[in-house]
């Protein structure tokens, strides 16, 4: 069977933006204390980095699974797996969404694949997860779904 794992990290403009926080914390504190407004904004800036290091989500492809990020389903109940780079991601993830669509998309993850769910008892006709490399992770969906069927 396949195995295909990646973290959705986040790019480093996703740090620079969050560092905006310093400079905020700053001016916001400097009339009472330059010292409590340089620890705020180190504290607050830290924990922002945090979050965004906690929250990126895996997608990993193991033992018959896709799991991306909290959802788990097998790749016996998946249809065939496309992947999707710059305008056809875009229009994945916008014109062509359908609004019942199982989601893990991140902003500062550009391609997509997009998955289909043959179950016929799940309210979501596919899944589209966010990749660095769809074309890898929508080999390792449909070779694991393929060794899953037979």
């Amino acid at each position: 069977m396949p195995d295909y794992r990646e973290k959705l990290w986040p790019n480093a403009w996703a740090f620079i933006v969050t560092a905006l926080v310093i400079p905020a914390s700053i001016l916001v504190l400097v009339p009472i204390s330059l010292f409590a407004g340089i620890v705020t904004a180190a504290v607050l800036y830290g924990g922002c980095v945090l979050l965004l290091v906690l929250a990126a989500p895996v997608v990993r492809v193991q033992n018959g699974e896709l799991i991306a990020g909290p959802a788990t389903i097998s790749t016996g109940l998946l249809g065939e797996a496309t992947a999707f780079e710059k305008s056809e991601a875009t229009q994945e993830r916008g014109p062509r969404l359908d609004a019942r669509a199982w989601l893990l998309i991140r902003g500062w993850v550009d391609p997509v694949v997009r998955v289909p769910i043959v179950d016929a008892t799940d309210p979501a006709p596919y899944w589209i997860i966010s990749s660095r490399h769809p074309r890898e992770l929508a080999a390792a969906i449909n070779e694991s779904r393929t060794a899953n069927v037979g």
